[in-house]
């Protein structure tokens, strides 16, 4: 009994104690209304998933009557795949064990994947502290350097976007993951150029990209930044002593080929979709770039979401960051600048799209407040009461932010809603929709697909790649062999009044209620344009 009573009187104890209390708190925030349906965060991803892992559990259960598992492939196959499907097939599995679909375990698999990152973020940000800490007489290392990497990972678990984002059915979490695993490798390789190390980044750098292909640009300038550290690249005369060193390091060479090699197999199996993504999202738009606009919507995105605050003083922390330290936190800037230009619309119009900035920003304030703690050390403990008061109301604060979306909004009524609407629809003919999240609701909850008329952001983003069409002309070529045209997005229905007042002169109303419209094409009114 005294030996626990004395273990529990030593600081590494209550420090593991906090660390352990502020994970419970954010896995908590994250489960928090965990069986509801998911639309509370970009319902078009979130549904695309459950859409890719029913039809990978129709297929692994031979349970289902073929006709069915067949459609629920089909649909599966409709929504393009985009990247491997490693949270939807873990869904699907977890499907299979239980016996039924229970699409919230994919909200649980997202939390873990952000918790994990989380080991790694506080890992990352008390080695960064305790390396700027080396050179200095300072007797409170150890402690500031946990309270630094405590604050930083209190940010990245309570910031009510990453509660959001980090529980949604989405690759984006697991990606995260595999980013700040690949940063503290890569940190740790910088270190001491081992073997283990060079393997290790190499091979989280490859699962983040792999997982998702966007987080290439982050891990490869991340990779480039300090491999240019670790050799001395940029204060090394002649030069090309150093890229002699870096180019016939066999660590170097594992790292590229590990982070490259497994996405570059997986797409070269795919044809040209690459290249087809590149065009479309990168070419057609880089005009953007030149739009001052674009920045004024990039940094209002990242305001919001990320806080004012927090923001700013990440901006501070970069400048305050020394050697190995700014060699990382470039990297992954850079990385993440270099996104966002390649990619311009989506970097400055998707929220999701910043998930990336999240343990960005919470490593760049670690030199803030590692500067802030050594102050706060050399004065009484009134004020660093005061400090902790402020940084537990601040907690508590994001946290009930985090809550409040999730306790007030109930999407629980989603499936019979869309089952009802589904049930009125005909089964004689094919139909042309205007309608919520590329028709996923209707396909996933109701079991019907439909085909797609472009809602306002589509007509504005075909705009943008310099295609305008006649609209007439759009409408004819769309409806061909379509028998109904269903509305259900009112609000996108409203805000297109050419599409309104031509369906309103020319088609009858096949049927109505307050949450559908229902127009009957094989019955043009006389006055249609091309009608007998």
């Amino acid at each position: 009994m005294d030996s626990l009573k004395s273990s529990f009187r030593r600081p590494q104890v209550y420090y593991t104690l906090l660390l352990l209390a502020l994970m419970a708190l954010g896995l908590g925030l994250r489960l928090f209304d965990l069986t509801d349906q998911p639309i509370d965060f970009n319902p078009t991803r979130q549904l695309r998933g459950a859409i890719i892992a029913r039809g990978t559990y129709y297929q692994l259960n031979p349970v289902f009557n073929p006709a069915v598992r067949q459609q629920a492939q089909e649909f599966s196959a409709s929504t393009g795949k985009y990247e491997p499907p490693i949270l939807e097939t873990l869904a699907a599995v977890t499907y299979l064990l239980a016996g039924k679909e229970i699409m919230w375990v994919a909200r649980i698999y997202s939390s873990l994947f952000w918790i994990i990152g989380g080991v790694a973020l506080f890992a990352l940000a008390r080695r960064m502290t305790l390396a700027a800490l080396a050179n200095k007489p300072e007797p409170n290392a150890q402690v500031i350097a946990f309270w630094t990497a405590f604050l930083s990972l209190a940010y990245y678990l309570v910031l009510p976007f990453s509660v959001q984002a980090s529980r949604s059915f989405q690759p984006d979490p697991g990606m995260v993951m595999w980013i700040i695993l690949s940063a503290y490798a890569l940190y740790r390789w910088s270190e001491e150029r081992t073997w283990k190390w060079a393997i290790l980044a190499g091979v989280s750098s490859g699962m983040a990209v792999l997982t998702k292909a966007v987080a290439f640009y982050i891990e490869a300038v991340a990779m480039a930044a300090m491999i240019i550290y670790t050799f001395d690249f940029l204060r090394s005369r002649p030069v090309f002593t150093p890229l002699l060193k870096i180019l016939g390091s066999l660590q170097v060479w594992a790292m590229g080929i590990l982070m490259i090699g497994p996405t570059l197999a997986y797409y070269l199996g795919r044809g040209d979709r690459a290249s087809q993504y590149f065009s479309s999202w990168t070419l057609a738009l880089a005009h953007l770039l030149l739009s001052p606009s674009l920045y004024l919507h990039w940094l209002n995105l990242i305001r919001e979401l990320m806080g004012l605050v927090p923001l700013l003083l990440g901006v501070v922390g970069l400048l305050l960051a020394r050697r190995r330290n700014l060699a990382i936190l470039v990297g992954l800037w850079g990385g993440y600048i270099l996104y966002g230009f390649l990619l311009p619309y989506q970097i400055s119009t998707h929220n999701y799209y910043q998930i990336q900035l999240i343990p960005i920003l919470a490593l760049s304030i670690t030199p803030v407040a590692q500067a802030i703690l050594e102050r706060l050390f050399k004065l009484n403990t009134i004020w660093r009461l005061a400090f902790a008061g402020g940084i537990l109301a601040a907690m508590t604060y994001y946290s009930w932010q985090a809550v409040i979306p999730l306790y007030s909004e109930n999407y629980r009524n989603e499936p019979a809603y869309w089952q009802t609407i589904a049930s009125y629809l005909p089964a004689n003919g094919k139909i042309l929709a205007l309608t919520q999240d590329y028709g996923y609701r209707l396909m996933y909850y109701g079991w019907r697909k439909v085909t797609l008329w472009p809602n306002r952001g589509e007509q504005e983003l075909s705009k943008l790649r310099g295609s305008n069409k006649d609209f007439q002309e759009y409408f004819q070529k769309r409806i061909a062999d379509k028998s109904y045209f269903l509305i259900t997005a009112f609000n996108q229905f409203n805000g297109q009044p050419n599409l309104k007042q031509f369906l309103d002169a020319n088609f009858p109303v096949l049927a109505r209620s307050p949450g559908y419209l229902i127009y009957d094409l094989t019955h043009p009114k006389s006055n249609t344009p091309g009608s007998p």
